[in-house]
């Protein structure tokens, strides 16, 4: 009567995703978070001395199998109950009618492990930051690990081979001009390998982007270009720079006092390059890393 409505929801997905802003700014979010392995095995050794059925079963469980168990479920109790039971039903009873659960039997109910992973969802993203940042933090361990993770979970080595180009240009660029051919070519190689042979190449990849040096100067260089493009707009091209393919061009001043590289030392010419309005503007900030570092020292050098 007083149009009131009380809401309870649950969901297993991330509801910064999966709920629209409007309902999520007048609830009130709680986050259940998964069991930890020793209660999940508490779960699982109160189930096995004191359920019923098990009891009626002369269930008995080796506490290898327990474990298994409680670090397979990823915090859920139910996966951990499930393949509890499953295993039992495998099991058979002993001469005294006993039914022991081994690490064995326990590894058979769960299959395969069932990594966490949602290709849409939160651990996606979770994932691939771990990944991004481990390459960029120059942590070859954990930037293999998290690139099995993902392959492991099922993810597309594609995408994850996609991640890694974006990667080489954006964190490493010229610092190692290589790194963006090694990210390429592991992409090349899996496409010509397939899985799992070709997952190597990924592995590899990621290594040696994670120790090569790094540099963000080519990522910042060209923000900064589209932010003039949005400000400025398309500003003529100088005219010194213009191509003069006709008389009238010629007449009008296109490529009137060019000067021709080659014909200088080291092929560089300090002339007008960029529109007027930003002749001055420095966008590429080279660091002193790699080859980038090399080739800045020696141009102020000069």
């Amino acid at each position: 009567e007083k149009g009131t409505v009380v809401l309870i929801g649950a969901t297993t997905e991330n509801p910064s995703f999966e709920v629209i802003s409007a309902l999520l700014s007048r609830a009130k979010v709680l986050i259940l978070k998964g069991l930890e392995e020793p209660d999940i095995k508490t779960i699982l050794r109160r189930a096995v001395d004191r359920d019923r059925n098990l009891q009626e079963l002369k269930v008995t469980a080796e506490d290898r199998a327990l474990e298994f168990l409680s670090q397979q479920c990823h915090g859920d109790a139910r996966t951990a109950l499930n393949a509890l039971e499953l295993a039992v039903s495998t099991v058979q009873a002993d001469p005294q009618g006993t039914r022991t659960v081994t690490l064995a039997d326990a590894e058979e109910a769960m299959q395969q492990k069932s990594l966490l992973y949602d290709k849409a969802g939160e651990e996606h993203y979770n994932l691939i930051s771990a990944m991004h940042k481990s390459l960029r933090d120059s942590d070859p361990d954990a930037a293999v690990y998290w690139v099995g993770r993902m392959l492991a979970a099922g993810e597309d080595p594609l995408y994850v081979a996609r991640r890694m180009v974006r990667f080489a240009t954006e964190d490493i660029g010229n610092a190692d001009p290589m790194a963006l051919l090694v990210a390429n070519q592991a992409k090349e190689a899996y496409h010509f390998l397939g899985t799992p042979e070709g997952e190597l190449a990924l592995a590899q990849a990621a290594i040696y982007l994670a120790l090569a040096p790094k540099s963000n100067a080519v990522y910042a260089a060209y923000g900064a270009v589209q932010r003039d493009i949005q400000r400025h707009g398309a500003l003529p091209v100088p005219l010194v720079i213009r191509n003069a393919v006709t008389k009238l061009m010629k007449d009008a001043g296109y490529g009137s006092g060019y000067q021709y590289a080659h014909q200088f030392p080291d092929a560089e010419v300090d002339q007008q390059h960029l529109p007027d309005q930003l002749k001055d503007t420095t966008y590429y900030r080279p660091t002193d890393r790699g080859w980038e570092g090399k080739r800045k020292k020696e141009r102020e050098s000069r």
